[in-house]
């Protein structure tokens, strides 16, 4: 089983016709018989690349609209044929020639899953039958036939082909099959979507399925004992398109992977310049100013003592100013959507700082969220939801001046990005303390308090963002003794009205919002 076989004989049937051509005219130079039908058999014609009809081998024209071509004994029978004494000696007995090699791609359903005005009857002709059908047993037999699916594997096929005199080893048989029957897999998972999502309309599917390809190892996951990896989603093409760009540093880690991420779609939740610095999925420095420079610099001043070695985010094409900024303390990673090149010449002078480019986020990059448990997998649309202007309501009397409001506004923007509970205060467009991922809120009201005095902030006019509602007045008590005069927060508490008598007590400003940000 495990030697080189000899191309004598290919099948090729292509929707998709890129580098058909220049593949079979190569095949026909080395003297190899290609089969081909339908549409892919006149493509080869017209390149006078000579070529034998199916229907000429089968004695049986294409049928039923070509729904039924190639599902016939004389083709399976040949793919599908051992190289064994009992299996040829059956094949000559009906008069049958082994095929080496199929070279299929299927109907391009995949294509036009998404294409408007696209009718059900219509997406159904385009569910292909033959074709996969071919791609599966030339998978199953790869012991002695090459499968192709796809025009990007031909090239590496071909020097597979130089290399050993007209043979394709096994281990290249193998590999071509993992890949047909993971395309497969994933092109029938498509067409199950795609009819869940016509009964299901836009509530989460019955069910679904995710394909993904290794695009690297990791040194190690979020500790050293731990092996990691990071997998692109498998798209139609074969090749994921991330967009992430390393210009320079080490390798990412697990870790890296994950913070970029959160640094990164807090800073896409804002138009004006914005900076955020994060410390394990948390931001320590966040603010937004008429410049890149000095939101950087109100960014840091947060918590400058926490934000070293962590992850910095923009949300503006990185200038000269901004990225000597940046080189005068250690941090793992900067991401932006671009970068001048003095800011890169610049960046790149710190030796291991890890440079990334991407476009910023959207709610097209992560509609859905995922959670592996022991008990199943739990799914989620993405927390894209922010609030109704028409249904912000001031709760405590006092309506926000425009300073308390805006920074309101900035605040709640920022808070869903903070692991529950979570509180923050915000000054000017500047985070000035964070109290995260506390089993109590009041705890995280202190904390906030706690970490802006030990940066040297002055709280007083500052406002406060809650992720979820106050439980008790303790939250707001607090708030006030450390100098808050605003808050924000999605109300819903059984004891709302006592939250509301303690801001009325300390004049405070009390929106609500109507929507809850926790982050777990």
């Amino acid at each position: 089983m495990n030697t080189k076989i000899t191309i004598q004989r290919a099948l090729i049937s292509c929707w998709d016709k890129t580098g058909v051509e220049t593949l079979a005219a190569e095949l026909s130079g080395r003297g190899v018989e290609i089969i081909s039908s339908g549409g892919t058999a006149v493509y080869l014609q017209k390149n006078h690349i000579p070529v034998t009809k199916v229907e000429d081998i089968t004695g049986f024209p294409e049928m039923l609209d070509g729904r039924v071509k190639t599902l016939h004994p004389f083709i399976h029978g040949a793919i599908l044929a051992k190289r064994t004494p009992e299996h040829i000696s059956q094949l000559r007995e009906r008069g049958i020639k082994p095929i080496d090699l199929v070279v299929v791609n299927l109907y391009p359903f995949l294509e036009n899953v998404n294409t408007e005005g696209k009718k059900l009857d219509e997406m159904v002709e385009l569910i292909d039958i033959g074709g996969p059908a071919m791609l599966r047993a030339a998978a199953k037999n790869f012991a002695y036939v090459t499968i192709l699916h796809r025009p990007a594997q031909y090239q590496d096929f071909l020097k597979e082909l130089e290399k050993n005199g007209g043979s394709i080893s096994f281990d290249f048989r193998r590999q071509c099959a993992a890949d047909a029957f993971f395309y497969s897999a994933y092109y029938d998972s498509q067409i199950a979507s795609y009819l869940d999502d016509t009964l299901s309309g836009k509530s989460l599917a019955p069910r679904f399925s995710q394909f993904f390809i290794k695009k690297e190892d990791l040194r190690y996951g979020e500790n050293p004992h731990q092996q990691a990896a990071l997998y692109d989603k498998f798209t139609q093409s074969g090749a994921s398109a991330n967009g992430l760009k390393q210009h320079w540093g080490k390798e990412m880690s697990y870790n890296n992977y994950v913070d970029v991420t959160a640094a990164y779609s807090l800073v896409s939740e804002f138009t004006d310049p914005m900076v955020a610095i994060i410390k394990h999925t948390n931001p320590c420095g966040a603010a937004s100013a008429a410049s890149l420079p000095e939101a950087f610099r109100k960014a840091l001043a947060t918590d400058a003592v926490s934000a070293y070695g962590g992850i910095v985010a923009v949300n503006r094409r990185v200038d000269r100013e901004t990225a000597d900024l940046i080189r005068q303390s250690f941090y793992e990673c900067v991401i932006a959507p671009g970068y001048e090149d003095a800011a890169l010449e610049t960046l790149k002078k710190k030796k291991n700082l890890r440079i990334l480019e991407r476009a910023l986020f959207t709610e097209k990059d992560a509609p859905q969220e995922y959670k592996y448990l022991p008990v199943g997998l739990l799914v989620q649309q993405a927390d894209a939801k922010d609030y109704d202007p028409e249904k912000l309501s001031t709760v405590s009397g006092r309506e926000p001046d425009e300073r308390e409001k805006a920074d309101l506004l900035f605040a709640w923007k920022i808070v869903k990005h903070v692991k529950s509970n979570a509180i923050i205060f915000v000054k000017n467009g500047q985070l000035l303390g964070v109290g995260a991922g506390q089993m109590s809120r009041v705890d995280s009201v202190k904390l906030a308090a706690e970490k802006a005095r030990d940066a040297g902030h002055h709280l007083q006019g500052a406002c406060m963002a809650s992720d979820a509602f106050f439980p008790f007045r303790d939250g707001v008590d607090e708030a006030y003794k450390a100098g808050i005069v605003a808050v924000i927060q999605p109300g819903g508490s059984i004891r709302d009205e006592e939250v509301i008598v303690a801001a009325k007590e300390h004049n405070m400003a009390m929106l609500f919002t109507g929507i809850r940000h926790f982050k777990h």
